[in-house]
């Protein structure tokens, strides 16, 4: 794998998103090795508990690739959207194993998105989440809309979704988004005791209550996680009123995409491109 780093020991699986120089911003290919290393770790029975990770200390995920997705037509778009969905993100939420994502500084858009999709996420006292899509009039595109209200509540969820802004460590603790937060030297040892902690225990019967016939029916039909079900109707920065409806985060308009990315990249993470 190009692009994860996979240590295993003692039944603990640290999966590291590892593209320090891109803040860990996802392409197709992380995309992609991300879910051969889930579908290889689910049936590795030595391994009990997986912990999702960034390396570095900037970021954990700081949104998409902005190389790759910028120039993408609506129907790519609406595609990537679809097929991350299923292949990674809800992947990882109906994973038959506990997922704990240790969130270490920048969690934004995708990268928010995905460690909702864990199970339990621990963060450093560096750490910043948000959704900021939608200053630039398009919506989260990896089920945000959906996993963030069922962790912090409705109102807290729209509060963040509407201004875009990022929420600080301890205002993530506050919210419930995360069930932890420590030093970032510790981190990464605040994980792994949890995930030994979570070994010590029988999980098999409490995620089939969870994730068992129907459920992704349920997600999916009810709650518009392909991307259907759900209308956004905003201004972006350059004042135009946008409608996007079934396209995720790309909407119709390709622009916008690499306008988000390199807006995540440059004016909140400081990365100059």
């Amino acid at each position: 794998m190009e692009f994860l780093l996979l240590e295993k020991n003692a039944g603990i699986a640290v999966l590291t998103i590892n593209r320090p120089q891109q803040l860990n911003a996802l392409n197709k290919q992380t995309l992609s090795e991300i879910n051969t290393a889930f579908e290889s770790l689910r049936e590795d029975d030595a391994v009990k508990v997986v912990i999702l990770t960034g390396s570095g200390e900037k970021a954990f995920v700081a949104g998409a690739d902005i190389k790759e997705f910028a120039h993408f037509s609506g129907e790519e778009g609406s595609e990537l959207a679809k097929e991350g969905h299923m292949t990674v993100f809800n992947l990882i939420e109906e994973f038959p194993k506990p997922v704990i994502a240790a969130v270490n500084g920048f969690a934004l858009g995708g990268g928010l998105e995905l460690a909702m999709s864990a199970h339990v996420r621990i963060a450093s006292d560096n750490a910043r989440m948000g959704l900021p899509e939608t200053s630039l009039g398009v919506i989260p595109g990896y089920g945000g809309t959906q996993r963030l209200p069922q962790l912090v509540g409705k109102g807290r969820a729209l509060e963040m979704i509407f201004s875009a802004k990022m929420i600080d460590a301890a205002t993530a603790l506050e919210y419930g988004l995360v069930n932890r937060v420590v030093p970032q030297a510790e981190l990464l040892g605040a994980a792994e005791e949890m995930a030994r902690s979570f070994g010590l225990r029988g999980v098999d019967s409490i995620f089939s209550d969870f994730y068992g016939p129907g459920y992704r029916r349920f997600e999916f039909r009810k709650h518009g996680l392909h991307g259907k079900g759900f209308i956004y109707r905003g201004r972006g920065r350059n004042g135009r009123l946008g409608k996007h409806q079934g396209q995720g985060m790309m909407g119709n308009s390709p622009p916008v995409v690499g306008r988000l990315a390199k807006y995540l990249l440059e004016k909140v993470a400081g990365v100059s491109l």
